[in-house]
């Protein structure tokens, strides 16, 4: 016995620091292999701990008083009732009346449905009770579950049971309850060692779900997962983001609060404040309270609150709430330990009003009512404890009752005739799970015996006793209707359905509060009436919730330093957006892209550039247009009238390559107004230089043959080489070829592509490469080139005689085409931004450029083949004073060169100095064409003929002298009748 005694004081001093017995049962099972035990041993044990740690002496009250409800019957269960509060000051506080003494009768009432059904469920088998009173506590639990091992003892390894002949005690074959899962936690770990199953009604901890820990445990109440899912969705349906979470410090609640952290963070809620609530084997005082309730304080933006806990300690925070003034400060989320426990909303009816509790489902059991109500002190005599409810329900004390540290204060004795009615009993909602609990075991009692005695009524030996780790089989396997109608059977962790009744506390009139279901969670999905909540009289729509609202669209947040839900708001940059990844951060709109009005996405800035259809375009292709109109017509008539003098005096070769140049110029536009691409760029990049190229080449082709030519007679007159018309196209083509090989070596090294520009970040610009960097002034270099060329040589032949001066009409063509591109060069410079302008300027100018040389060039011709066609004869090609040469000349050969013109020069003394001026002798024109027969010799040219005076002195050697006395000066040249001449080719 000594043994013994040291063995159990081991056991449950290591069960009061909370270590569990399945690692106890491995240290010292081998006690129980050596010894056999007298069950006076254990009652030994058993009441030296009860005297020596729960009883306390109140002036001359010994409390608390070990009782037990004892039903005899063939197989006993075990019950553990919650029959008295948990109180600070001493091991028991007053009687439960709903949590306690009703599942005490919930329990005593299906015991005897089942005994005395007509039908029974047992062949002639009775069902015995033997139940014992908690306190609501764990450590005074685990000490009064030591009776339910007294018998079992012989359930370890088969060994027999022993007992003294005196004493007879049942075998307890499984046990009903605790109430708390802070007591069902340590009750299971003794009863494990010794194979009691056990079935729990109100524990509801997701720790034991654990099949490895508490093996022998099931229980007819969901586990709290399932709990704690039903309430953050309810946080999630109210729409709070920021909530308090208050919770026991109990296995119960610890266990809940691991869960409601995870699944809150996973749907981004934040726990503003989380609490505990002292529970270990006693209550706090009003200042921990207190304390609590000033924190949730500092956090007013969370007006939601959850508590997970049991009636007594939240009826505690209820009361701090009203010495606090914070009455209608907090919106609750209650679960199932305090949901509708009259404790808690008695007397703090408007603090707790508003509270949204998760309970599991239960229906009333069918009877109980009726029986419950038509219980007294009289007919009631297997509850011990009955006479204490009777006295705190009605507030007296009854005659002849035990002294109990509540039953002092009652003023009046009970007189008998009370009676419990409807109206003045309130009842617990979940006493369908005491019953299911019951029922639990009486199905797996029979469907066992159904196997192991084979229907025999009564129990046979396969059964006496009934072996745990046997029934436990049974126990997970039952399936049946209870006796609230209600389907029920074991999940695969040994836990009752989940399903989940939600109520709410609400002032359906002015003063008058109640508990009304509002909505239900069944199988992962909650439904609830929103129309039924009022979190206060008239006012149905829910409390906000939230440390801070969300940021308007396009704004991100900035978090204030240790708060997860709490932000500032802060807008985005212009031209930003709100990151989509990131909701602290703005990043920028890539080019060519813009923030969309809330800040949320870039959207694309339409494409600009210039279109066909705008009114620049427009303008500028009409302008365009008619340059070619006129061009071509130009070129009709000039084909029209190939063979007439004014045409082939032009040189009509160039004058063709001319034309087309223009005609190229005027073209250009159409490429220019198209929507750029890459072969569209290399069109603008090529032709825009190209087409000047042309025109230029030809006027410096025929302002260098005028200059060449009339130098050249001062020197001599040796006709000038490379004034033929093929020379001339050569010279041409090589010009233009210049042209060509720039724009090769450029589209090698930089092919021409379109891109976007964005000259500013509102700006999409869809443009050529070349548009960008101004390199389309590689293009203009070469044709600028020959401009100024051209321009050079207009100046140095502008003293040319002038009949003979087209150059200058290419003189004034150059100045005015250098006074257009110098205006345009600081235009298309400065234009940079505008793309339908920067295009159209340059089209208009490359335009005007061909339409001045259009005007200067040709418009002259024109007039004299279109208007004056009696000029366009070779006499008019000069003035009167050359009629004597002109007369005298034959006509021209054939050739695109102008009609040659006979120089016919005398001198009469060779080394005499020709005359300055001779004037011109008309009267004998028609003599000296009678006796001068000169040979004649075609010289083509590009331009109008010219005759330098000097260029005579300078062909003196190759004329024939006439006479001593004539003399030839070096400006227009007469012809006297007895002068000799000679041709002289220009």
């Amino acid at each position: 016995m000594n043994i013994l005694f040291v063995y159990f004081n081991l056991v449950i001093h290591m069960t009061y620091s909370k270590r569990s017995f399945n690692d106890n049962y491995k240290h010292h099972h081998h006690f129980f292999d050596s010894f056999t035990f007298k069950e006076s041993d254990l009652s030994d044990v058993s009441t030296h701990h009860r005297l020596r740690h729960h009883h306390d002496v109140l002036g001359d009250i010994l409390w608390p008083v070990k009782k037990e409800a004892v039903v005899e019957g063939d197989i006993v269960l075990g019950g553990l009732m919650m029959v008295h509060e948990r109180e600070d000051t001493i091991t028991c506080g007053p009687v439960m009346p709903q949590g306690g003494v009703q599942a005490l009768e919930a329990m005593l009432y299906t015991l005897d449905r089942l005994n005395s059904a007509p039908e029974p469920l047992l062949p002639n088998i009775s069902l015995g009770a033997h139940i014992l009173d908690d306190c609501d506590k764990d450590t005074y639990g685990l000490e009064m579950a030591v009776d339910f091992i007294k018998g079992s003892i012989s359930n370890i390894d088969g060994a027999e049971y022993h007992c003294n002949k005196t004493q007879v005690r049942k075998v307890i074959s499984g046990v009903v309850g605790a109430a708390s899962s802070v007591t069902s936690i340590q009750v299971a770990n003794l009863l494990r060692l010794f194979k009691i199953p056990q079935v729990s009604f109100f524990s509801t901890s997701p720790e034991l779900s654990n099949k490895q820990r508490f093996e022998f445990f099931t229980r007819t109440i969901p586990s709290d997962h399932y709990q704690v899912k039903a309430m953050v969705n309810i946080v999630i349906l109210m729409g709070w983001s920021y909530i308090s979470i208050i919770y026991e410090e109990s296995n119960y609640g610890i266990k809940a609060f691991e869960e409601l952290e995870d699944l809150l963070a996973e749907h981004n809620i934040c726990i503003a404040v989380k609490e505990k609530l002292v529970k270990d084997s006693g209550v706090a005082d009003e200042s921990a309270y207190d304390n609590i309730v000033q924190k949730l304080l500092t956090k007013p933006r969370a007006r939601g609150c959850i508590i997970f806990g049991s009636d007594q300690e939240v009826a505690g925070v209820m009361r701090a709430v009203r010495r606090s003034n914070a009455t209608g400060s907090f919106s609750w989320i209650g679960s199932d330990g305090w949901s509708a426990r009259s404790l808690v909303s008695d007397g703090n009816e408007a603090e707790v009003e508003g509270t949204l509790s998760v309970q599991p489902q239960a229906n009333p059991v069918r009877g109980f009512e009726e029986y419950f109500l038509s219980l007294n002190v009289e007919n009631n005599s297997r509850n011990p404890w009955f006479i204490e409810f009777w006295e705190h329900h009605f507030q007296c004390r009854y005659p002849n009752s035990s002294k109990t540290p509540y039953n002092q204060k009652h003023s009046h004795l009970c007189t008998g005739k009370e009676k419990l009615t409807r109206q003045n009993t309130v009842f617990e909602d979940q006493l369908q799970f005491v019953s299911d609990a019951v029922m639990a075991f009486a199905y797996a009692i029979r469907d066992m015996h159904r196997d192991l005695c084979h229907g025999r009524p009564g129990l046979c030996d396969a059964m006496k006793p009934t072996k745990g780790t046997e029934l436990l089989k049974y126990l997970r396997k039952v399936d049946f209707e209870g006796l609230s109608g209600d389907r029920f059977h074991f999940d695969s962790n040994g836990d009752g359905p989940a399903r989940y009744n939600i109520i709410h506390f609400k002032q359906v009139s002015k003063g008058k509060y109640q508990w009304v279901r509002v909505g239900e969670y069944v199988e992962g999905e909650l439904r609830l009436n929103m129309s039924e909540i009022q979190f206060k009289l008239g006012h149905p729509k829910p409390p906000e919730s939230v440390c801070s609202f969300p940021c308007d669209l396009g704004q991100a947040k900035k978090y204030v330093e240790g708060e997860s839900c709490c932000w500032h708001c802060f807008n985005c940059t212009q031209y930003q957006i709100l990151h989509p990844k990131d909701p602290t951060q703005c990043i920028a709109c890539p080019q060519g892209t813009v923030p969309d009005p809330h800040h949320i996405r870039c959207e694309d800035i339409p494409e600009e550039y210039l279109r066909p259809d705008s009114g620049w375009a427009i303008g500028a292709m009409a302008f365009s247009s008619t340059g070619i109109l006129i061009t071509m017509f130009v070129c009709g008539v000039f084909i029209r009238h190939n063979d007439t003098p004014v045409v082939r005096a032009s040189g009509r070769e160039l004058s063709y390559v001319l034309l087309a140049g223009i005609l190229m110029c005027f073209s250009v536009t159409y490429a220019l107004v198209l929507r750029p691409n890459d072969v569209v760029c290399g069109i603008q990049r090529f032709g825009a230089g190209f087409c000047f190229t042309v025109v230029y080449a030809a006027l410096l082709t025929k302002t260098n043959r005028i200059s060449r030519i009339f130098n050249a007679g001062k020197h001599s007159a040796k006709r000038p080489s490379f004034i033929s018309p093929r020379s001339q196209l050569i010279i041409c083509s090589g010009l233009v070829g210049v042209q060509v090989l720039i724009n090769g070596v450029w589209m090698v090294i930089s092919p021409a592509r379109a891109i976007h520009h964005y000259p500013t970040r509102e700006d999409n610009l869809l443009v050529c490469s070349s548009y960008i960097d101004a390199s389309y002034m590689i293009a203009f270099t070469y044709p600028i080139f020959l401009i100024v060329i051209c321009t050079v040589y207009a100046v140095l032949t502008r003293k040319i005689p002038e009949a003979f001066n087209e150059s200058k009409h290419i003189g004034f063509t150059m100045y005015t085409t250098c006074v257009i591109w110098l205006a345009f060069v600081p235009l298309y410079f400065g234009t940079a931004n505008h793309v339908a302008l920067r295009i159209t300027s340059m089209s208009v100018t490359i335009s005007l450029s061909a339409s001045v040389t259009v005007a200067c060039l040709f418009s002259p011709k024109l007039y004299i083949i279109l208007i004056r066609p009696e000029r366009n004869v070779r006499q008019s090609m000069m003035p009167m004073r050359y009629s004597a040469i002109n007369k005298s000349s034959a006509t021209t050969g054939s050739g695109s060169m102008m009609a040659a013109v006979m120089v016919t020069a005398a001198t009469c003394d060779q080394k005499q100095q020709i005359q300055k001026h001779v004037p011109p002798v008309e009267k004998d024109e028609d003599l000296s064409e009678s006796k001068v027969k000169p040979e004649t010799k075609d010289i083509s040219t590009q331009t109008s003929p010219a005759i330098s005076n000097n260029m005579l002195n300078s062909s003196q050697e190759h004329l024939p002298k006439i006479n001593n006395n004539c003399n030839v000066g070096n400006g227009p040249i007469g012809i006297l009748p007895c002068v000799q001449t000679k041709d002289f080719p220009l």
